[in-house]
């Protein structure tokens, strides 16, 4: 497609044309067809028709009749999108940094009227409005915001185009930057920045990597100890239980035992087997006091071995008797004679008396 040819092309509007599209990419140029009654036109381009001098219509794709001599094709629009590459261009920035930076514009005709007669030259108008709206949007904003903003500064210069150009019949549908140019030292700078941010970001996380490492090293120290306080009290329980169950054992092969020493001592002749019992433990206790220990305390007739089974015996029959005397006291007295003490009663009593 091509843009619409003037009427007329002086000698100031050729240099300044040639200056220009000598940076722009070249389009194929067909020319203003010559007006024979009947035109094709083809698709997607409208034809602008002046009928002697003045604007007569717009000729559609297909097949159209003009009047010889008196109608003339004037212009010619592309209606297909159109591709402008916007010329490299400084720029400061808001922090004061020049930029080389340019770019690259996708227009389109709308209004093939207003193409024509509402600018001498649309793509040239566009293209420096392009400019001067970049320059004005990059004003606004610090280096970096510049590159994380790109998105945006696309949009607003769009928007900024459209705004201007409306009256011109041409609709900017995008525009993208395609380089951004930084000097030198400034390119350094930012390159000492980008490895300082790595640094900081590798030393944040080594750190967070060490207190991850602290944090779990004394999670598990945690449940170490209270692992460890659990297990120590599960062996508490354990050794109390079993001291317990052995108490109870105890306790009961204690008490059966006092049960058959009971049963032994109510059978006769109980008590002369008891009492001769007691006394080989009384003697046999006094044998193991200097073993125990290097200080004894032993009564004055310890040579005596008679003397002391006596007293023995006397201390089993005085504890015998006082049984049997609460006992008597329980059962109820009978209306009979007294019964006369019995003369192994009467045996002990002496030897206790002696």
């Amino acid at each position: 497609g091509v843009w619409g040819e003037p009427r007329g092309n002086g000698r100031a509007q050729q240099l300044k044309r040639s200056a220009w599209l000598s940076l722009a990419p070249q389009r194929l140029n067909s020319g203003l067809p010559v007006n024979i009654g009947v035109l094709f036109v083809p698709q997607q381009e409208a034809w602008v028709v002046e009928r002697m001098g003045k604007f007569h219509r717009i000729l559609e794709p297909g097949l159209n009749f003009l009047i010889p001599l008196l109608d003339r094709v004037r212009y010619v629009q592309s209606l297909k999108e159109i591709v402008i590459n916007v010329p490299e261009q400084s720029a400061v920035t808001l922090d004061n940094v020049t930029l080389q930076i340019d770019g690259v514009l996708y227009l389109r005709v709308m209004d093939p009227y207003k193409a024509s007669y509402g600018v001498e030259d649309p793509e040239y108008a566009v293209t420096q409005l392009a400019q001067t709206t970049m320059r004005s949007e990059l004003g606004k904003l610090s280096l970096d915001r510049v590159f994380r903003e790109r998105e945006s500064l696309n949009a607003n210069i769009v928007d900024a185009i459209n705004q201007a150009s409306d009256c011109w019949g041409i609709r900017c549908l995008r525009y993208e930057i395609k380089d951004i140019h930084v000097p030198p030292r400034v390119k350094e700078s930012m390159q000492m920045q980008v490895e300082a941010e790595r640094r900081k970001r590798a030393t944040v996380l080594e750190s967070e990597g060490m207190r991850e490492s602290a944090i779990n090293v004394a999670e598990g120290q945690k449940q170490a100890q209270i692992l460890a306080s659990e297990a120590k009290k599960a062996e508490q329980i354990n050794k109390a239980a079993g001291e317990a169950n052995a108490m109870l054992v105890r306790a009961k092969a204690k008490a059966e035992a006092i049960q058959l020493l009971a049963a032994a001592l109510a059978q006769q002749h109980g008590s002369v087997a008891a009492s001769l019992s007691v006394a080989e433990q009384y003697v046999s206790a006094f044998s193991k006091l200097a073993k125990d220990s290097s200080t004894v305390l032993l009564p004055a007739n310890t040579g005596d071995i008679t003397h002391m089974v006596t007293q023995a015996l006397g201390i089993y029959t005085t504890l015998t008797k006082t049984q049997a005397a609460k006992t008597q006291d329980e059962i109820p007295p009978t209306h009979g004679d007294p019964q006369p003490p019995s003369t192994e009663v009467l045996k002990a009593e002496q030897a206790t008396s002696s």
